[in-house]
């Protein structure tokens, strides 16, 4: 059985259970990875209007590395020119450590789940989930809840 490696490149938080969470969640069995990291409200607003053409600071940008796996087991053999280390590299994930600090205040409770639930979006992002529509939203939702709950936090 494999597991989710998300590897954080400038901040050192604990991911294990997290990344167990959505990994079981999602029914994966090959070993995955991700890259996470860190900003400031100006750096994501940066990324957010290169990249997606809006000029506002954000949460979360979820840069996926494959396509059309919505609900899909993820093998190593169907990726072979997707693999980082062995691992199916899934993509990136960008969380602006300031607006969660802000929306953490505002909602009433830790940074750290706050921190949790947006990495937790954002992994559902890169596995293909999105909120565009309300029934694509719905889904997301429900796939986020179990996560969460695996890790005691419900919403």
């Amino acid at each position: 059985m494999g597991k989710l490696y998300i590897e954080c490149y400038n901040k050192r938080i604990g991911l294990k259970r997290l990344s167990a969470a959505v990994y079981d969640t999602l029914c994966q069995t090959d070993d995955i990875k991700v890259e996470l990291g860190f900003v400031s409200a100006e750096e994501i607003k940066e990324y957010n209007r290169t990249t997606r053409g809006v000029d506002k600071v954000t949460d979360v940008l979820s840069y996926p590395s494959l396509d059309g796996i919505l609900g899909k087991v993820l093998k190593v053999k169907d990726y072979p020119h997707d693999l980082d280390d062995g691992k199916i590299f899934l993509g990136s994930i960008i969380l602006c450590s300031e607006k969660i600090r802000e929306q953490a205040k505002e909602i009433g409770h830790s940074q750290q789940q706050e921190t949790q639930y947006l990495i937790v979006h954002g992994l559902m992002h890169l596995f293909g989930y999105d909120h565009m529509t309300d029934e694509d939203k719905k889904l997301m939702r429900e796939k986020e809840k179990i996560a969460l709950a695996k890790l005691g936090i419900t919403q």
